[in-house]
Parts: structure tokens; C-alpha cells; sequence
């Protein structure tokens, strides 16, 4: 409940050029999401994705079966005000992550900067054995990288390597890509992430 509140807080208080991870174009995860070849059917899910533009690209590339699930009621809600009539083609989950009971399996599980702030053993476990059951194909994580911040919005976060990243989920993916990527924020400063993208075993 702390942490709804805390992000309710921040979703309903700011705009999206205030708060660091806003990108107008998440060129990045489209591009990797692109190389993948889904097909239009795919069923995909966006972790932490609340307010993100990624839900408007996936929707103009035709995809069917979006699912976006987030922590904050609030964020949600500018989404879908910000998609209109589109937001009925999309389902809508809010929830902690680590609380996340799925209904059904995906095609495509993305998360860019929801994972980082885990930081007790205990939920990124509980994150693993979620994805673990619950992702037919592929995985896409982008996480504050060794070189990123220490902190975002407050909390404090978990930090990543390629390899550290690619280890955590060895067991039951295989790590197809790995790079790092600076993204600068709405206010002109620089975050570096790390982005990684796996197969299932």
C-alpha cells in the first residue's frame, strides 16, 4: 500500500515532463520488440507501463492482445484518458507486480524501469517464478545499468550489468541481446540503462 500511494502521489502531482522516465518515443524497446517478428495475435504485457506512449505504438502497429499493468491507478487513468476510445482495445491491470496473479500466459513480457525497483530478494524472486510461468517466448528488461542512478522518484533502486541481468534469469532463458543505452530525461540529464532481451529455454 506504501508504494500505491507513493506513485499515486507522483502520477496524480505531475506531468510527464516532470518526472525523469517519460520518452516520448520508446524507440529503444520498439526496435527490439520489431526484430522479434510477432505476429499480430502476439500476446503482449508491459510491466510498470501505466503512463508510457509504448501501449499507443503497439496499438498503430495493429497489435490485438496488449495488456498493461501498473502500480498506480492514477497512471493508468491518464493513459486511458490520453488513448480515448483506443483504451478499450487494451487491458487494463493494476497491481503490484510481486502481487500479480495472471490469467493467462504471453507471447511477450516487457518491462522497462519497473524491475530496478525491487530490491529484496523475496520480490525478485517472486518477479522470476511469475515470469518463469507466465511467458511462452520472449522477455525484454531495461533496468538502471552499474553506471545509472542510485535512486529514482524517492525509492531506492537495484542496479544491473549484462551479465548480472542475463544471469539472474539463466534458468530459464537464454539472453539473445545486451547493451547499455544513455536515456536522457525530460529535464536534460542523462540515465544509463541496461537493456536486455531473452528467449525461453
Amino acid at each position: 500500500m506504501k508504494n500505491k500511494n507513493h506513485w499515486n502521489a507522483i502520477y496524480e502531482n505531475k506531468q510527464p515532463n516532470e518526472v525523469s522516465w517519460t520518452q516520448e518515443k520508446p524507440a529503444v524497446s520498439l526496435e527490439l520488440i520489431s526484430r522479434l517478428n510477432l505476429p499480430k495475435t502476439a500476446k503482449i504485457i508491459d510491466i510498470g507501463g501505466g503512463d508510457s506512449t509504448l501501449v499507443d505504438f503497439l496499438l498503430q502497429l495493429d497489435f490485438e492482445d496488449i495488456t498493461v499493468l501498473d502500480i498506480s491507478e492514477k497512471a493508468v487513468e491518464k493513459a486511458k484518458l490520453r488513448l480515448g476510445k483506443l483504451a478499450g482495445r487494451v487491458k487494463w491491470i493494476i497491481s503490484d507486480i510481486t502481487e500479480f496473479q495472471p490469467e493467462e500466459s504471453y507471447d511477450l513480457w516487457h518491462d522497462r524501469a519497473a524491475f530496478h525497483f525491487l530490491t529484496q530478494d523475496e520480490q525478485i524472486v517472486k518477479y522470476k517464478q511469475i515470469v518463469n510461468s507466465n511467458v511462452n517466448k520472449y522477455l525484454i528488461i531495461a533496468t538502471f545499468s552499474s553506471h545509472g542512478p542510485e535512486k529514482c522518484s524517492g525509492l531506492e533502486i537495484k542496479q544491473y550489468t549484462i551479465e548480472s541481468l542475463a544471469d539472474l534469469f539463466s534458468k530459464d532463458f537464454n539472453a539473445i541481446d545486451g547493451f547499455y543505452q544513455d536515456h536522457k530525461t525530460p529535464f536534460g540529464t542523462m540515465q544509463n540503462f541496461v537493456f536486455c532481451e531473452f528467449i525461453k529455454v
